[in-house]
């Protein structure tokens, strides 16, 4: 068989969770998320944390940085340009991207999370609002195809030695245009059972995000927090990898 046609082969058969979701958009971020500088000064003689997310984990990053200064280099993925920090997307865009947000340096920490962009219902009929439509729409990645792809993404955060702290993910409201009440507990008991089997512990970050009770959102049926809700959100990600150290 020639290499060609062994490629061709390779390529027909690899798995649905290592290709981009049909309906997958490019990731966006509220304004208010991404503003302001974002540049870091790393001290060489501290120890390293990444975190990885979608827009909400951008929302609480400079308040885990404050909260955090003097013990630890907090880095997220960035632009290419270095200028605005990068959405992680879904799962499906977490396995592709997850060797280039690893580079070569050295973790200490890892704290991680993709759902909310999972478990999202699309529509490209549907231009505005990022497509989402959970009546007509497709979801993004399914409940199956989530639980393997985070099993992979654990998987190869494993190999940086780095101690790693899951995030679950936060509340769905009532309300929401492209994601349905109750998918946030499903996606978050597969991400739970891919934990429990390799002893990863857990930031409850939806516990914390029930607690706001219709408070600390940024308007009725979104899933995105108002300053004061990442700065809650923040100081609770902030203990947890305090806690992870060295």
């Amino acid at each position: 068989m020639s290499l060609t046609r062994r490629r061709t082969l390779m390529l027909l058969a690899a798995p649905l969770t290592l290709r981009a979701a049909d309906n997958a958009n490019t990731p966006t971020t509220p304004k208010k998320d991404t503003a302001g500088d974002r540049s870091l000064t790393v001290d060489g003689k501290l120890p390293n944390v990444l975190i990885l997310g979608d827009s909400i984990s951008i929302g609480y990053t400079r308040a885990v940085r404050k909260a955090l200064a003097g013990k630890a280099n907090v880095f997220r993925p960035m632009n290419a340009k270095g200028t605005a920090p990068e959405n992680c997307g879904d799962s499906v865009m977490g396995v592709a991207g997850i060797a280039k947000w690893l580079g070569d340096r050295k973790w200490s920490v890892i704290h991680f999370n993709w759902g909310l962009w999972d478990l999202t219902y699309r529509d490209p009929a549907k231009p505005k609002s990022g497509n989402r439509d959970k009546v007509n729409g497709k979801l993004s990645v399914t409940l199956e195809d989530y639980a393997a792809n985070i099993e992979k993404l654990v998987t190869a955060m494993e190999k940086t030695g780095a101690k790693l702290i899951w995030a679950s993910t936060t509340l769905v409201p009532e309300g929401e245009s492209g994601r349905k009440v109750g998918d946030d507990l499903k996606y978050n008991a597969a991400a739970a059972a891919v934990m429990s089997r390799h002893k990863i512990p857990t930031d409850d970050l939806h516990a914390l995000t029930v607690q706001f009770a219709g408070k600390h959102f940024t308007g009725a049926g979104n899933v995105h927090f108002t300053d004061e809700g990442s700065v809650l959100l923040g100081a609770q990600v902030a203990e947890h990898i305090r806690k992870a150290l060295p």
